[in-house]
Formats: structure tokens, sequence, C-alpha cells
């Protein structure tokens, strides 16, 4: 029985790390590579290109909570399958637009795949299989994250090159489905949890859970850091191409070192997070995150690039795999879906919105000076907000 679990946790793992390389890493960090291409062909502005990403994510995120029910109530699996063909099928859509409601279309369905294949599923599926080692295999999951975004520079420009920026969307699509979709189809639901789970972890009304501030907590400082990174991210490519001039090699390479300084900031926190409380284990990720921010005004100084997309990196890794094991110690897994259900709700405004101020300041002041300002505060504002949770689960 034991070597039979043991299987399942290692197709558990492949699925997340396949289904997060896809539908997160190629996805969601590899759409802004296209943005410059929209802007000069289209004439469309930068808080334009960054919109899509907004309404899909303002759109989707109410429907959250819902699809937190529906991964509880029916287990990950199934949803992931019908997410990765919706987020493929969008991802070539995109590459066939030429009018903005056809964009906005198309980014509303990456939004619904990547609340129904993305982390939320991945949490929970990766939370009913693993206990003592959570943080471990959150990680070693998370690095579909980041080698799927290390990689997705370069094949965008090897498909740009040729085949042209629209065809390269409807081969990355492809590709998606492609990579996920079989892998998936072979994992099973665990909705029996190990005994040891079912003793410590009693099951918590949510009307109890919403009456503890350490829920708003941990939705401010999760929505604030989400914010700072997606903001930062979904501009990155657009400062350094129309900004600082750099060639489309030059940025693709900078994109791809903060995505590949992730795998260590995935493992080493992941790491951490089996060690240290976890609340101190996301400030120090929290900390990074706004200390790397400042680097970026002086980013046309020879080398500053580098060392800011290092740090970066490190602090992107880390933010979006903690919050879910951060919401598990707090919580318990039994009420994990939901509980994430809200949490990327509030998340997925942050993650909508900041890109799109970020972009309309650059738009209105010619520079992304008041813009990365706007990042740091946001950042700032979210370790001070995690600094007030507990160190210890709510339901011990």
């Amino acid at each position: 029985m034991k070597s039979k679990i043991n299987f399942e946790q290692y197709k558990v793992g492949a699925a997340s790390f396949l289904s997060l390389f896809s539908l997160v890493g190629f996805m969601f960090y590899g759409l802004p590579f296209f943005y410059d291409f929209w802007v000069k062909d289209f004439g469309w502005s930068h808080a334009t290109v960054t919109s899509g990403n907004a309404v899909g994510k303002i759109v989707m995120g109410l429907f959250a909570f819902i699809a937190g029910w529906i991964i509880d109530r029916f287990g990950p699996r199934r949803v992931m399958l019908i997410g990765i063909l919706i987020g493929g099928g969008a991802v070539m859509g995109l590459g066939m637009v030429n009018s903005i409601w056809q964009f906005y279309f198309f980014y509303v369905l990456i939004a619904l795949a990547y609340m129904t294949a993305g982390p939320l599923p991945n949490q929970v599926l990766i939370s009913r299989w693993f206990d003592k080692s959570r943080g471990k295999a959150m990680g070693v999951a998370y690095l579909g994250i980041g080698i799927g975004g290390m990689l997705v520079p370069q094949v965008n420009k090897f498909f740009i090159d040729h085949f042209g920026w629209n065809n390269a969307l409807m081969m990355l699509g492809l590709l998606m489905i492609l990579i996920a979709f079989p892998v998936v189809w072979f994992v099973k639901d665990n909705n029996d949890k190990p005994a040891e789970i079912k003793r410590k972890e009693p099951k918590i009304p949510l009307k109890t859970i919403f009456k503890n501030r350490n829920v708003y907590l941990l939705i401010i400082g999760s929505m604030c850091s989400i914010g700072a990174v997606s903001g930062t991210s979904q501009n990155l490519k657009l400062f350094l191409s129309l900004d600082l001039n750099y060639s489309q090699q030059l940025a693709a390479n900078v994109i791809s070192i903060v995505l590949a300084s992730s795998l260590i900031g995935r493992l080493f926190m992941g790491w951490l997070a089996d060690r240290w409380p976890k609340k101190y284990v996301m400030i120090l990720i929290y900390i990074i995150v706004a200390g790397s921010l400042p680097l970026l005004y002086f980013a046309s100084v020879p080398g500053v690039i580098y060392v800011f997309a290092f740090f970066f990196g490190v602090g992107l890794g880390g933010d979006y795999m903690v919050i879910p094991l951060m919401a598990a110690e707090l919580f318990g897994v039994k009420v994990l879906g939901r509980i994430m259900g809200i949490v990327l709700t509030a998340d997925g405004f942050g993650e909508a919105l900041s890109p799109l101020l970020v972009g309309w300041l650059r738009d209105r002041g010619g520079s992304y000076t008041n813009g990365f300002t706007a990042l740091i505060i946001l950042a700032v504002i979210g370790a001070t907000a995690i600094s007030m949770l507990p160190k210890k689960p709510d339901y011990h």
C-alpha cells in the first residue's frame, strides 16, 4: 500500500509540475512577451495591452469561490483537464485577434483556465496527497512555473523569428495542451486523506473562519504582494523593449534570468517552509520583492538589471507558492479549496489592476518611475499585513 501511495504521489507531482509549467509558466509569463507587438502593430497603449489580463482576472475572479467549492466537492483532476483545453485554445485564439473585443474575450478564457488548471487546483491536489513534506512537494511542483517561464521567452522568440507572432501564439497554445493534458489524465483524486491528517485537523465551518481576522490579514498581504509581483512582471517586457530599447533577444534573456532565479526561490522557500514558521518565510519573501524593485530606477546602469532579475526572481518564486502553505497551516486542508478560492479572488484583483495601474502611469507620465514607486508601496503593505499573522495554526 505504501509503494502504491508513493507512486501516486510521484504522478501527482509530475501532473502539478507540467500543468503549472504550461498554464502559468508558458501562458501567464509567456503572453507579456507579445505586448510590444500589439503596441506596434495595433497602436494600442501600454494600459490597453495590460488591460486584457485585468479584465479577465476581474470577471473570472468573481467566480473563484465557486471554483474552490467545485474543486473541494468533485476533486481537482476533472477541473484541471477542462482548464488545460480552455487555456491552450484561448492562447491560440489570441493569435487570430484583430479587434479589442476579441482580445478581451480570449483573456477572459485565459483567466478561466488559470483558475481551473493553474495554482488553485494544484494547491488542493498537492495538499491532499502530501502532509509533512507538503512544502517540499509544493516547491518542486512550482518549479514548473519557473522552468516554463524561463524557457518561454526563448520558445516565443524562436517561433516569432520563424513563423511571425500570430502563428507563434497558435503554436504556443497547442504546445501547452500537448505538455499538460496527457499526464493530468492519469492522476487520481485523493478524497481519503491519511489518518494522521484526519485526527489532527477538525472541520472548521466557513462562518467561523470569516470571523477570524487572520483571513483578512492573509488576503491583504497576499493581494498586495501578488499585485507588486504581477505589476512588475506584466510590464517588464514593455519596459525593456520600449523604454530601454533592448533587442528581443536581450529582453528574452533578462526575463529568462528572472524565471531561472525563481527556481532557487521555489526550492529554498519550500525547504524553509517545512522548517520555519511559514509566517517568517512569507515575510522574508515579501521583503525580497520590496527590496528588489528600487533597482529598476537604476536599470540604465550596466549590470543593474541583472541584479534586479536575480533577486526579484527569487522573491517571485516563493511568493505564489507560500500563500497556500500559509492558508493550509492556518485553517487546514479540509476547507483549503474554498479558502484559496476567496484568497485568489482578492489576489486576482491585485494581479489584474496593478499592471493596469502601472501601464496607465507610464502612459500618463512617460516613464515607469511612478509605477515602480506604487509597486514598492504595495509590497511593503503586504509584508506589514503578514507580520501580524500568528505563528501557530488556528485549529490546533
